[in-house]
């Protein structure tokens, strides 16, 4: 089915976009043209920044979640590609305080290479960098260990979050990394379409579905996923990814996680609350309880119709960060 979509040029969407973002949010947000990124419009001081970033097209990932309590700065690339070393070099210097700078990285091969470069330029200039790794995607997992390993999706919200948290409690830069590994390490994610997105000035989506069938396992660039399963019921679907997540986290009867309900675009929030409940009935009969939970649109793939579920274990320290004040333009309270 041939698509529409409010653009101007093609090649401009995603400065465009970013001058339209830091217009109605001046009180929280300031934007860097060239090379392009964003930061709070009050810098912090005297505390760990933090910077994240990607392709652009998963918005508001990253940059509607700069600001107090989250993120010192995001760094945007084009859509679905990853920003340059300059990029995240420049935002790097801007933002750090004296602390340290920590990185928050999504599993793939040009963002893992980028801000590394990034990491060794600011280390030239005197700045200590670590990074944490997202790498929650449970659908690239390979058996054999082999390849990039699992991609870095909507756990980068909570991640982001809590050691935004912590940062701002004012712990150390190691600690932040600690943390934030650890944090990763209990976070699994999958995401399930109805029909693929279709990148700026493309008028197709970029794979296609039959009515009765949907794509299990996708990825947040459009990738396709592991497979194709009949269309279902909502519980029955939800109950597919569940019963993969929780397993690959071992949880059990006792266990506690934060839960995010997320739309990749186009799932209206109907939906998601009806897929939200069943996440919390299911999880209930299997002992587990849901700590916090997040529903809306906050790491989409441009306008592609499905979600994705991220489980993460929880204890006391990860719920009181949670818990913790936020101000960025996606998260408040």
């Amino acid at each position: 089915m041939s698509r529409r979509q409010f653009l101007n040029d093609p090649d401009q969407v995603v400065p465009e976009a970013l001058e339209g973002l830091v217009l109605a949010h001046q009180g929280l947000l300031r934007l860097h043209a060239d090379p392009a990124f964003v930061t709070r419009a009050k810098p912090a001081t005297d505390k760990v920044s933090l910077v994240s970033g990607g392709g652009s097209g998963h918005e508001p990932l990253h940059t509607g979640f700069v600001g107090t309590g989250m993120l010192d700065a995001a760094v945007p690339g084009a859509v679905f590609a990853s920003p340059t070393a300059l990029q995240v070099a420049a935002a790097t210097t801007a933002v750090d305080t004296g602390r340290g700078v920590l990185h928050i990285v999504k599993n793939y091969t040009g963002d893992l290479l980028n801000f590394r470069i990034a990491a060794e330029i600011a280390a030239d200039d005197g700045i200590a960098v670590e990074q944490v790794l997202v790498d929650d995607d449970l659908a690239s997992q390979r058996a054999d260990g082999e390849g990039p390993g699992r991609r870095g999706t909507a756990a980068a919200v909570v991640i982001e979050k809590l050691c935004g948290a912590l940062a701002e409690q004012g712990a150390d830069l190691s600690e932040l990394a600690r943390f934030g590994r650890a944090l990763a390490g209990d976070a699994r994610s999958m995401g399930i379409a109805l029909a693929a997105g279709a990148h700026p000035g493309d008028r197709v989506p970029a794979w296609e579905l039959a009515d009765d069938e949907v794509e299990l396992g996708v990825g947040i660039h459009g990738e396709r996923g592991i497979g194709r399963r009949a269309f279902a019921s909502a519980d029955e679907l939800t109950a597919d990814l569940l019963d993969r997540l929780v397993s690959a986290l071992g949880l059990g009867r006792g266990d506690s996680v934060l839960v995010v309900v997320n739309s990749l675009g186009a799932t209206h929030g109907l939906e998601l609350a009806l897929v939200h409940r069943a996440v919390h009935g299911q999880l209930a009969r299997r002992g587990i309880t849901v700590a916090r939970s997040l529903v809306g649109a906050y790491v989409t793939s441009l306008d592609m119709a499905g979600l994705s579920l991220t489980l993460v274990r929880s204890d006391d320290t990860r719920v009181a960060l949670w818990d913790a004040p936020v101000r960025t333009p996606a998260l408040t309270w």
